[in-house]
């Protein structure tokens, strides 16, 4: 399994997890849910630690996503053994000058 493998799968889980996490959380703004009587401002003592609980996972999940998307970059272009020829000037073939005569000028005073 080569490094690209690794983290293209392990950055796919914790989109997952985090999409997850979000798509649970309660809106905060009120927005239509408040229009049309879901804005009941009563928390019951064990909600408001869920929606900690869900504030940090989904802080956490996205620092890790940061993460792993920087180092897999890192790790992906770092461990690449193959040069491209695109980068490598000695691979450009040097273009054939051929060497055209100055047109001869006339002189206007002679």
């Amino acid at each position: 399994m080569s490094t690209f493998t690794i983290f293209l799968v392990l950055i796919m889980i914790v989109a997952f997890l985090l999409v997850v996490v979000i798509m649970v959380q309660n809106p905060k703004g009120g927005g239509l849910s408040s229009s049309f009587g879901g804005g009941g401002g009563a928390q019951i003592g064990g909600v408001q630690k869920t929606s900690d609980f869900l504030d940090k996972s989904t802080w956490t999940l996205a620092t890790i996503m940061l993460a792993l998307i920087l180092f897999s970059n890192v790790f992906i272009m770092g461990g690449n053994t193959v040069q491209s020829k695109t980068f490598d000037e000695s691979a450009i073939p040097a273009v054939p000058t051929t060497e055209t005569p100055a047109p001869a000028t006339t002189d206007p005073a002679e």
